[in-house]
């Protein structure tokens, strides 16, 4: 019992799941589970059941969250040997073996997005070829709010020139 009370402690400062927290937060949700059944029996109260049912939701979680993390401790380690095994694949001078891998990936990756150029292509749009509907080029235009209100629609270098003459009429 002092080992296992030793083992906690010390598994606090300990990044990730420890075998012994684990156990400790199952012990501590399992004992949290009979004390608030026997409250709901002794009371009568509906609070403990949704109490109960709100421990168990964690309880549940918290299960599930430390499985996740032990997949992707595993996943890494795994990642960590294939790295390690074609790291002494490159030094045993296995060249023949590397370079059919090199051109699978290749393959792979030729099929599975298409190539910077073709999707430069795409996106490119000359601005000469930029026109609207009535023949116009298609400028960033914002409407005029003078003080007519016929509609008329301005470029953006109007409101430079606009915007020059009020800097200069507050000097």
């Amino acid at each position: 019992m002092a080992d296992f009370l030793t083992n906690l402690f010390q598994s606090i400062f300990t990044p990730g799941p420890t075998p012994t927290l684990i156990i400790a937060t199952n012990a501590s949700f399992a004992a949290l589970q009979i004390l608030l059944l026997s409250l709901l029996i002794a009371t009568y109260s509906i609070h403990f059941l949704i109490l109960s049912f709100l421990s168990g939701g964690l309880w549940w979680a918290i299960n599930w969250f430390v499985t996740e993390l032990q997949a992707a401790k595993e996943k890494e380690e795994e990642a960590i040997r294939l790295r390690e095994v074609r790291k002494h694949r490159e030094e045993k001078g296995d060249e023949g073996a590397k370079e059919t891998e090199m051109k699978s990936e290749d393959v792979v990756r030729a099929h599975d997005s298409p190539s910077q150029s073709q999707r430069s292509n795409e996106l490119r749009v000359p601005p000469s070829t930029s026109k609207g509907l009535d023949g116009e080029s298609d400028f960033r235009k914002r409407r005029s709010l003078g003080g007519d209100a016929s509609g008329y629609i301005s470029t953006d270098s109007e409101w430079d020139k606009v915007e020059k003459l009020e800097s200069e009429e507050e000097r």
